[in-house]
């Protein structure tokens, strides 16, 4: 069977579906391996070192595309993609299907099998494959170096002949993995460190990493959702969560911003009243960018500065470390690919939970509901 990496068409895209390594994973599931020529070099990875792992160079995007039985990308197919993929061929990237939709309209068009890496259950057997969380990873710790970089300020507690610096304060905001990471390398760097989440399960967590867990006094699990996930709170908590991050932001240097519901519009958690409490030079970076921001004056890929506030919504932090961010996600997919893969045949078994799970549109169907509620709610 034919497997094709095509180049990220998105000049903003500079990670690639597969590395070196993964491609010889693959190769040795019994498949075949096609590069479009230059795929990697955004991630430094030459068309020699592909050849090298057993892959073969192909030049042009339209013979590459239009052969290929399997396609792996980091970023939804575009239109033009699309029309070029084989019918009944099967691809794999990262698609937030509840917002893709004409995406999901069109390959489900042409009866493409289309599977999504942010689809992947949360499951002890498919954590290898879990590529939300290891791009959050590196995303909560660049974030920290971005903050870090924007601040007038140490970080660190220093004790100096000219006298004591006090450690710069920073709140986190979610303590996902992203969240997690953040935290991590805010203590590394010497911060005092302040995290909110809206699941009380998470504090241990906190704590364990050296930051203070703030936490809104309730007694049901308001904010804990399936797979470990946040869900949307009550109008009850929000006021009190609002009151009590409100309390915490005004006197923070940096605050690092995670909470993502994935396929939703991210909730805001800080509106403009708030930023306008804070210290000037401090520092929002906003990692719901992508889905409209946490920060109410959040602008997906620029940097605002409010009053002397900066609010950074760079979209693509795990981008901005694409060595590593290809690697681990070239290794979500290709687990993921080689588990579908019995005797060099895709064995697409639909009574599999992370099969079936990540699937989303199948034989012309599509096969994931809150997707399918979606398109209908369109018409």
């Amino acid at each position: 069977m034919y497997v094709a990496i095509p180049k990220e068409l998105n000049s903003l895209e500079p990670r690639v579906a597969a590395t070196p390594g993964s491609v010889k994973q693959i190769i040795k599931s019994g498949l075949n391996v096609y590069v479009e020529s230059g795929a990697g070099l955004k991630s430094f990875i030459s068309d020699d070192a592909y050849k090298s792992s057993g892959a073969t160079i192909i030049k042009s995007s339209k013979e590459l595309l239009s052969n290929a039985d399997i396609t792996l990308k980091v970023l939804p197919p575009s239109n033009e993609e699309i029309d070029l993929l084989k019918e009944k061929s099967v691809f794999v990237s990262l698609c937030q299907t509840t917002r893709e939709l004409e995406t999901v309209r069109n390959l489900t068009k042409k009866k493409i099998s289309a599977f999504s890496m942010h689809l992947i259950p949360r499951t002890t057997l498919a954590q290898k494959m879990d590529a939300l969380s290891s791009q959050a990873n590196i995303a909560g710790y660049k974030a920290v170096l971005i903050a870090a970089s924007r601040l007038g300020v140490y970080m660190p507690l220093l004790m100096t002949a000219a006298g004591t610096i006090r450690p710069s304060k920073v709140l986190i905001l979610g303590a996902g993995v992203a969240g997690l990471q953040a935290i991590a390398t805010a203590k590394r760097l010497g911060a005092q460190v302040e995290a909110f989440d809206v699941r009380p399960v998470v504090k241990e967590q906190v704590e364990s990493l050296g930051a203070k867990f703030i936490e809104v006094e309730s007694e049901s699990d308001d904010g804990v959702g399936e797979g470990g996930y946040a869900k949307e709170t009550s109008e009850d908590y929000k006021k009190k969560q609002q009151e009590l991050i409100h309390e915490h932001i005004s006197k923070s240097d940096a605050v690092i911003t995670t909470a993502l519901i994935p396929g939703r519009p991210a909730p805001i958690l800080i509106p403009t009243t708030m930023v306008e409490s804070m210290k000037p030079g401090s520092v929002i970076m906003d990692l719901a960018a992508e889905n409209g921001g946490n920060c109410e004056l959040t602008q997906k890929d620029k940097v605002v500065n409010h009053n002397q506030i900066i609010i950074d919504g760079t979209s693509n932090l795990p981008g901005t470390m694409p060595v590593h961010a290809s690697e681990l996600y070239s290794k979500n997919v290709a687990a993921f690919l080689t588990y579908m893969v019995k005797d060099g045949q895709l064995n697409l078994d639909l009574e599999d939970e992370i099969i079936s799970g990540a699937l989303y549109s199948h034989n012309s169907e599509i096969t994931h509901l809150p997707t399918k509620e979606s398109l209908d709610k369109e018409k």
